[in-house]
């Protein structure tokens, strides 16, 4: 594929992000799906709702007065247009007046009324509204007791808990409103960062910020502080920091990562060393940073793959297990693809960094709920 090499104004990193220019194109062409069916809106009414209700002080807290488009009603209509396949405000306008959309009953109500509220309406409430359902989500999971990758039932039962980290640069946005029309390109919508349970697959955490630069270390303190002691905590290059990992071995954090080409350190002890497999104690960093860690290293295929961690017990986290624990990392690269892809977050309705936020929350509401169904 050719790399993008149009010129813009300042030193800007072109960005890597894969745009969906075909989902932007043609979604607001495309008729209407059917609604969805009875089940998934029954689920979705069950678990959203009350916690939408529990949200509702929080919001006349703020002093926002009470309208036809409450929180309520709002989430429901997002939640519907993602359901549903909705490409535009203004079909949105025009399907309430005449349907049900999960527990918001038919209304009236304009294309420019419904924009505003997009605009206007606190998107931290549809971010609480995730996380006061995730725990419950969690429960509901667990007393399922569904079949697991041996690797993570191995990990479970050794740590509190085993979570990914990663992030992902939103899509462009579509220059056809407000502001944006007047600029020579598409700005991106931003950057997620998620924090997964391996286990279950369910968002601990999603964070979100509307420079689509913004460097995944910019998330560390909050993903930090949403991990607990003794538990394993697994990520890519992209948060390599020395300072970092001393503060995740002072925290009782296990971590596992990549190790980079270009990686400096010292050999303290060869713990294994065959054809295939070479594990170590080495140091890494200096001064404060300064810390010993394992490397590991395989050869599969013809290539050599290097990890990292502070695990230096070998009989604890084994090398093969490191390995195939660092392979589930992609679980969290399957939850991205289903809120990007398969519910549409490659597609943005507006282009206000509070529309964004309340999209992002809510196409992450009914992922949370899959695992569950």
């Amino acid at each position: 594929m050719a790399k993008e090499t149009k010129i813009t104004s300042g030193k800007r990193k072109p960005s890597s992000v894969r745009h969906t220019r075909a989902i932007a194109r043609d979604r607001t062409k495309r008729p209407g799906t059917l609604p969805p069916d009875e089940q998934i809106e029954q689920r979705l009414t069950e678990l959203v709702h009350p916690a939408t209700l529990a949200q509702v002080a929080h919001f006349q807290q703020q002093g926002l007065r009470e309208r036809t488009l409450t929180l309520p009603v709002m989430l429901a209509l997002v939640l519907s247009m993602i359901w549903r396949q909705i490409g535009a405000v203004c079909e949105l306008a025009r399907r309430i007046q005449s349907e049900s959309m999960l527990w918001a009953q038919p209304t009236k109500v304009s294309q420019q009324a419904l924009s505003q509220r997009l605009t206007s309406l606190p998107a931290g409430l549809f971010g609480e509204v995730l996380t006061d359902m995730l725990p419950r989500l969690q429960q509901r999971w667990a007393a399922r007791q569904r079949p697991l990758p041996e690797a993570i039932r191995w990990a479970g039962e050794r740590y509190t808990q085993v979570a990914i980290c990663d992030g992902s640069t939103l899509d462009a946005l579509i220059r056809k409103l407000g502001l944006l029309k007047d600029l020579e390109s598409s700005p991106l919508a931003g950057r997620m960062t998620a924090l997964l349970d391996a286990a279950s697959r369910l968002p601990l955490r999603v964070w979100y910020d509307e420079q689509a630069q913004v460097h995944d270390l910019t998330f560390w303190p909050q993903i930090v502080g949403a991990v607990r002691a003794g538990a394993l905590l697994i990520f890519d290059l992209g948060y390599t920091h020395f300072r970092h990992f001393a503060d995740l071995t002072a925290r009782q954090i296990t971590f596992l990562t990549r190790a980079k080409a270009n990686l400096a350190y010292q050999v303290e002890r060869v713990l294994q060393a065959s054809a295939t497999v070479h594990d170590a104690l080495v140091w890494i960093g200096q001064g404060a940073d300064r810390q010993q860690v394992r490397l590991i290293e395989v050869l599969h295929r013809g290539l050599w793959y290097r990890y990292l961690t502070n695990e230096r017990d070998a009989e604890r986290l084994p090398a093969h297990l490191i390995v195939a624990l660092y392979g589930q990392r992609w679980r969290i690269e399957d939850a991205y693809a289903i809120v990007k892809r398969l519910l549409g977050l490659a597609y943005f309705w507006c282009g206000s960094p509070n529309a964004v936020q309340l999209q992002l929350w809510a196409t992450w509401t009914p992922e949370a709920c899959m695992p569950s169904w």
